[in-house]
């Protein structure tokens, strides 16, 4: 997904939909409202793939990869959040140039932890 320019980052792509867990909510909860809030995609399954401590933001960041079978057509961007969205291969993703990209994190957990190329659709971006 493409940020809004007006956000920090703004105009760069992300390949995860996201945001701050709510208070009492965990890490799977908010990764599914968010991605809902974000995209309207209501995922049919979540599978965590790797988790990143930030000791300076004091925050973690869990990464999950989504399968889904909505239409790819059918996504609702949130106003204010982001402007643009594509769906890439596992490749295309691996493949974009790190000053289009907002983190290089998603890149490295694919690669790190092999996914399987059944796993359905790359995230979308």
């Amino acid at each position: 997904m493409q940020r809004d320019r007006r956000k920090h980052f703004g105009g760069m792509w992300e390949a995860t939909a996201g945001g701050s867990a709510l208070q009492g909510e965990g890490p799977l909860d908010c990764a599914i409202r968010e991605l809902q809030e974000e995209t309207g995609i209501l995922a049919d399954r979540l599978i965590e793939i790797g988790q990143v401590l930030h000791d300076s933001h004091k925050t973690i960041y869990v990464e999950y990869l989504c399968h889904t079978n909505i239409e790819k057509n059918s996504i609702v961007l949130q106003e204010g959040e982001t402007v643009a969205y594509k769906w890439v291969t596992e490749k295309q993703l691996k493949n974009m140039p790190g000053n289009e990209l907002v983190t290089q994190r998603i890149q490295n957990f694919i690669d790190e932890f092999h996914l399987p190329k059944n796993a359905g659709h790359a995230p979308s971006l």
